[in-house]
């Protein structure tokens, strides 16, 4: 990103909090997968995905690491959000 030295210029401000399920879909939408795609590459069931994605239950930590190793992030980016935005956007 380019440093702009201009005085009328202001930077934006992330403004938009993220909880886990957004962070779900946006990186299985990043990926270009589906659920069902998601599904094979995490061994997650697609009802379960998607009451993930809806924030219907609970990530849990064997979740959240299968997730993660099917995005190829650390598990902290999906389970603490409010956290890891500047890793999220990196992985994005």
């Amino acid at each position: 990103m380019k440093n702009i030295k201009n005085k009328n210029f202001i930077a934006a401000k992330p403004h938009i909090k993220l909880n886990t399920s957004d962070v779900i879909k946006m990186l299985r939408e990043l990926k270009g997968w589906t659920q069902a795609e998601l599904a094979k590459h995490s061994k997650i069931s697609t009802s379960n995905l998607s009451l993930l994605e809806n924030n219907k239950v609970e990530i849990g930590k064997k979740r959240a690491e299968q997730l993660a190793k099917a995005f190829n992030v650390h598990p902290a980016i999906i389970m603490f959000p409010e956290y890891e935005a500047k890793d999220i956007l990196e992985a994005a």
